[in-house]
């Protein structure tokens, strides 16, 4: 057999392992490279060119940039604003947030609008009770139609517009293909809220998110937060110096209680004289305690507890547990309390019951709520003495919105989206800059710009790609072009859009969009000429139906990025997808011919 042949072979059996879906489809996508080594259509470079590809790196630079927009608030911010002006109606959330993705799909890509909005959306659904896949394939849905919008929207767009330059029909200009773009966001959109409930799936993922939007005040009425402690500390003029806590003649002060005392360093003291330095937690009316701070010549702060205080930009709670053989089991805590320079202790727990504003001696399974600097609560992550609840990064990311680095990764933001706009770098350039930025700027770290990279999508197109270039080198694609143009004949101008159209729409459903573009551009343009048609309409429904992948979870990134959160199968894609890409159909061969003529 020729490597055509052996290819077309390759790509049916790769089709056949995703649908049966009992392997991870990176695992299919490896075997898939594999098998055109073993075969000899590629040779070994060929192979793993793929892992270099230019697609790869901006698609990995990406999920950086969405990384560093999530992780300051953005999104929450964001969020915000939909639930203010769309309320928490399920056909309104969707029309907001599926348009924002269309217009964000023609600034930055459908893959960098749907890693943007994933987080904000599986949010937005949890808060009204629905399941995110309800949500989920129509934000990604209005993203491939919102790619047509504008030239740069997409690389089909430019590649189908070099394609037309290079027929001699001339480019199509920057907002052109914004025509039959709009209709086919509008129409997206109305299908999608119409027909979404019967069509998609009421999947829950294996592991749902929690919407900790509002933790700050489920953490207050889980917990008897204290909201009258104060933190005294013993000057070097101070009466009290060498004098017992529990000693302490607070008889002017009848509602003033010592609730516990720590030293310089942190530590408990109980029994011992005090020393200049050393804190004493009280509790009581704050005239109280302020006539006993200028009585005793002492320095006062405020314990910051209300729930409204709790969450801000600088300073967050978490809820910690302390394990079995914790070496803090047998130490006395209190509320008030300071553990090392920036965590305060603000409540207790044991069995779910509060311990209030006593002294207690910590046993594992007790809870404790925490107060301090988020920097200082990241630190808790890589404490083995305590378990956290919830990451602070997620609380973080979820409650505080515009958090301070915000304005720097939307300055960054909208710099990469200049840059793709006016096409001053290549793509990969701008994504790996913004990437850059991001970790320069101290927006995102290094170990969170990693863990933040979906490396089952990079893995999964990088050994894709290789199988795109073998259906073109191999000639596997020319011969179905062939038939399909035999069939055709010359003098049938709406019959060949309809032909080129599912030619199209099908490669794009297990191939990238981008792939099947490049194979099919040259066979179009053949095509038209050969049949006497103009070239801009065939090349603009070209690049309608290499939007169109919507039937699956591999034709692009996107739909892949969607796949887990929603708690998609492989075989869900297909029924609001088909709906979806019958509207694009036929909204192309009404429009396309009444804008470029045959």
């Amino acid at each position: 057999m020729d490597d055509g042949t052996v290819s077309l072979i390759i790509l049916g059996f790769t089709v056949v392992l995703f649908v049966w879906n009992r392997l991870p489809v990176e695992v299919v996508a490896v075997l898939t490279a594999l098998a055109l080594w073993a075969t000899g259509v590629l040779d070994f470079t060929a192979v793993l060119a793929g892992f270099g590809d230019p697609v790869v790196i901006f698609i990995a630079t990406l999920f950086v940039v969405s990384e560093g927009v999530d992780s300051t608030g953005v999104t929450v911010w964001l969020g915000q604003l939909i639930v203010r002006y769309a309320g928490t109606t399920r056909s309104r959330l969707l029309i907001a947030v599926t348009a924002l993705c269309a217009v964000l799909s023609a600034l930055i890509t459908l893959n960098g609008a749907v890693a943007a909005l994933l987080p904000l959306v599986v949010m937005l659904a949890l808060r009204i009770g629905q399941p995110p896949s309800r949500m989920l394939m129509p934000l990604t849905f209005a993203g491939s139609a919102g790619s047509l919008l504008m030239l740069t929207g997409t690389p089909v767009n430019i590649i189908v517009s070099d394609a037309a330059a290079d027929a001699g029909a001339g480019p199509f200009p920057f907002f052109s293909f914004a025509v039959v773009g709009v209709p086919l966001v509008i129409g997206t959109i109305a299908i999608s809220v119409i027909l979404g409930p019967k069509l998609l799936p009421a999947a829950r993922p294996a592991h749902p998110a929690a919407d900790l939007a509002v933790h700050a005040h489920t953490l207050d009425a889980h917990y008897a937060l204290p909201d009258d402690l104060y933190r005294l500390q013993v000057r070097e003029l101070s009466p009290l110096l060498g004098r017992v806590a529990r000693d302490l003649d607070l008889t002017p002060y009848p509602d003033v209680v010592v609730v516990g005392v720590q030293d310089g360093q942190g530590r408990t003291r109980a029994d011992t004289a005090l020393d200049v330095g050393d804190v004493l937690v009280v509790t009581g009316p704050s005239e109280q305690v302020r006539s006993l701070t200028a009585d005793s010549l002492l320095a006062v702060s405020t314990t910051p507890t209300p729930a409204d205080d709790l969450m801000t930009r600088e300073t967050g709670v978490v809820e910690v547990v302390i394990p079995p053989r914790s070496s803090l089991v047998g130490e006395i805590v209190f509320p008030g309390m300071h553990r090392g320079r920036d965590i305060v202790i603000i409540a207790v727990q044991r069995m779910g019951r509060d311990r209030g504003k006593k002294p207690t001696q910590l046993a594992e399974g007790d809870a404790l709520l925490v107060h301090g600097p988020w920097p200082a609560l990241d630190e808790l992550t890589r404490d083995r003495d305590v378990l956290l609840v919830d990451s602070p990064e997620l609380v973080r990311r979820q409650a505080v919105p515009w958090g301070p680095k915000a304005s720097v990764a939307v300055a960054v933001v909208a710099a990469m989206v200049v840059l793709l706009a006016t096409g001053a770098v290549p793509p990969a350039m701008a994504g790996l800059l913004a990437a850059t930025a991001m970790a320069l700027t101290k927006v995102v770290g290094p170990r969170q710009a990693y863990r933040a990279i979906s490396w089952q999508i990079v893995v999964l197109i990088g050994a894709l790609i290789p199988l795109s270039a073998a259906i073109q080198s191999s000639g596997g694609a020319d011969r179905i072009a062939d038939l399909i143009i035999d069939a055709v004949g010359p003098g049938r101008p709406y019959l060949l859009l309809l032909a080129i159209f599912l030619l199209t729409a099908a490669l794009g459903q297990m191939i990238s969009n981008t792939a099947t573009v490049l194979i099919v551009a040259p066979v179009a343009v053949a095509a038209a000429q050969g049949t006497g048609t103009s070239v801009r309409p065939v090349l603009m429904l070209v690049a309608v139906a290499g939007a169109a992948s919507l039937l699956t979870p591999i034709s692009t990134p996107a739909n892949m990025m969607i796949m887990s959160p929603a708690g998609y199968r492989f075989g869900d894609y297909w029924k609001l997808g088909l709906v979806v890409l019958a509207w694009w159909l036929l909204a192309a061969l009404i429009i396309v011919p009444l804008v470029w003529p045959f």
